[in-house]
C-alpha cells in the first residue's frame, strides 16, 4: 500500500508540475530594458484582465529597480541581470512605473 501511494504521489508531483510548466509557457511575456535612468518602451502595453510575465532587463552598468506604486510591485536589478514579474491581471487603466534608483526614470504601463 505504501509503494502504491508513492506511485500516486509521483505521478500526481509530474502532472502538476507539467501542467505548471505549460501554464508559464503560454503567458504573454513583455520585454521591458531598463539602462542606466531610461526605461524601454516608455509605455509599455499590457493584456488587461490577463495574466502575463513582464521580462526586465537591465542592461545599463548600474542597478535599477523597477517600481510601480499603484501595482505594488518592484524589482531590483544588477547590471546585465534579466527578471521577471508574473502578474495574475491588471485592470484596464495607465499605470505609473519608475526606477527608484534613478529617480527622473518614469513609464507608463497601459492595460487594454
Amino acid at each position: 500500500m505504501a509503494v502504491l501511494r508513492r506511485i500516486l504521489a509521483c505521478a500526481l508531483a509530474g502532472g502538476l508540475l507539467a501542467a505548471s510548466a505549460a501554464r508559464a509557457e503560454d503567458l504573454p511575456v513583455i520585454k521591458v530594458e531598463m539602462k542606466d535612468g531610461t526605461i524601454t518602451p516608455n509605455v509599455i502595453e499590457v493584456p488587461a484582465n490577463t495574466r502575463f510575465k513582464l521580462e526586465i532587463t537591465n542592461t545599463g552598468t548600474s542597478p535599477v529597480e523597477f517600481e510601480s506604486v499603484e501595482l505594488k510591485r518592484e524589482k531590483a536589478l544588477a547590471a546585465g541581470a534579466t527578471s521577471s514579474i508574473v502578474f495574475r491581471t491588471v485592470d484596464p487603466g495607465s499605470y505609473d512605473v519608475f526606477d527608484d534608483f534613478h529617480p527622473n526614470s518614469k513609464a507608463t504601463l497601459v492595460a487594454k
